[in-house]
C-alpha cells in the first residue's frame, strides 16, 4: 500500500513540476522564445530521469512474466527495445513540436513506427511459424 501511495505522490510531483515549468516557459515566450524551449527541454529531461526509477521495476516484472510463461529472453529484449524506441520517439517529437517544427516531429514519429515494425518482424515470423506448425 505504501508503494502505491509513493507512486501517487511522485505523479503529483511530476504534474506540478510540469505545469510550473510550462507556465515559466510561457513567461519567456514573449521576450526570449528560445529560453522557453530550453526550459521545456530541461523539464522534459527531469521528468525522463524520474521515469528511470521505475524502469528497473518494469524490466524485473517483464522478466518475471517471461519466466512464468518460459518465453525466450530475445523476445523480452525486443519488447524492451520497442518500449525504448517509442518513448524516445515521443519525447523527441514533443520537443520538436514545442519548438514549432511539426514536420520534423512527424518524421521522427514515422521513423519510430518503422523502427518498431522492423524490430517486430522476427517475432511475427516466429508466430507465423508456430501457427504453421499447429496447422500441419
Amino acid at each position: 500500500m505504501l508503494r502505491e501511495e509513493m507512486k501517487v505522490v511522485s505523479m503529483v510531483q511530476v504534474g506540478i513540476i510540469g505545469v510550473a515549468g510550462a507556465l515559466l516557459a510561457v513567461q519567456f515566450k514573449s521576450g526570449k522564445a528560445e529560453y522557453g524551449i530550453y526550459i521545456s527541454i530541461a523539464l522534459s529531461l527531469l521528468i525522463f530521469f524520474s521515469i528511470l526509477r521505475y524502469l528497473e521495476t518494469i524490466i524485473r516484472m517483464v522478466r518475471t512474466i517471461g519466466d512464468y510463461i518460459s518465453m525466450d529472453t530475445v523476445y523480452i529484449g525486443t519488447l524492451l527495445k520497442m518500449l525504448g524506441i517509442t518513448y524516445i520517439a515521443e519525447f523527441s517529437s514533443s520537443i520538436c513540436k514545442d519548438a514549432g517544427y511539426q514536420a520534423i516531429a512527424g518524421q521522427i514519429e514515422i521513423f519510430g513506427k518503422l523502427a518498431v515494425l522492423v524490430l517486430s518482424m522476427p517475432i511475427l515470423m516466429a508466430l507465423l511459424d508456430a501457427v504453421k506448425g499447429f496447422l500441419s
